[in-house]
Formats: C-alpha cells, structure tokens, sequence
C-alpha cells in the first residue's frame, strides 16, 4: 500500500499508461518564499492532513517540490484546482498562471524539465478578504459563523 496520500489516477476514464502524482511532502511557506515548513499534498494548509493545521488567513502561499523527469516525448503538468490565482515555475522559469480556484489547468513543461532533477515552484494567491472573489461558503472572515465555513486556499 502506498503512503502517498491519493495516489489513485485522477480521472479513471482517461487513464494514460506514462503518468505520476506529485501528491506527499512538498516544502512550504507563507507570504515569503523562505519555504520554512513541510505540507502534504493534495490537502489546504488549514486542514489537520496537510500537517500543518493553521486556520489564520494568509493572502499568497508557496509550494516547491523536486522531480526527476520520466522518460518521455512531452511533460504536462496537471493542476485540478488552485485557490484562486497560482504561478508556476519550473527551474526558475515562469511556465503558467491561471485565474479561476475552481477550474482545472495544465501546462507542458517539456521545453524546461531536461532529464534529471527538476524543481517545480507554485505561488498560490488567494486574497482573504477581496468580497469580489468567488468564495461559495468560504467566508472572509477571521472567524466563520452561520452557513459560512474556514476558509482553504
């Protein structure tokens, strides 16, 4: 059994035969890129899973993590979603950003992932108390009450 946490394919019906997850221990840091902590992937930094547990708003977070590339004719990275804005870097170079925390998105890092050790950068913006976002039942408060819950980013 695998200790990464999800390690099921994410979509059963388009299974491809050369893929991996990034899901497991990534490094980690708020609003500075200092990266002074550890989170487990897939999980938001508000829940108790991501080893962090930390309910206190924080309008932009940083993710990076290593990967040596697979064998393979093209590299695409697949995000199903990140709250609200996110930045990707690959090697130091800007590969994507997208706006939308509720969509799905990819990027093809082949050009910039050569063979060997990679390191995959995101930044993960998410102002707390910008009332334009979409926020469904996230509230923007520091405390929710009534239908509203924590937020995650």
């Amino acid at each position: 059994m695998s200790t990464t946490p999800r390690p099921e394919y994410p979509r059963p019906r388009l299974r491809r035969r050369g893929w991996a997850s990034l899901n497991g221990t990534w490094q980690f840091a708020f609003d500075t890129p200092d990266f002074d902590r550890s989170i487990v992937v897939p999980f938001a930094y508000q829940s108790v899973l991501s080893g962090i547990g930390e309910r206190a708003l924080h309008d932009t977070v940083w993710y990076r993590r290593r990967f040596t590339r697979p064998d393979a004719d093209r590299l695409i990275l697949h995000f199903g979603a990140v709250d609200y804005a996110a930045t990707i870097w690959v090697n130091d170079v800007e590969v994507a950003r997208h706006v939308g925390g509720h969509t799905p998105f990819s990027v093809d890092i082949t050009a910039v992932a050569p063979g060997g050790d990679n390191e995959l950068v995101v930044r993960a913006d998410d102002p707390a108390t910008d009332c334009t976002l979409p926020r469904g039942k996230q509230t923007w408060k520091e405390k929710p009450d009534g239908i509203f819950y924590t937020a995650t980013t």
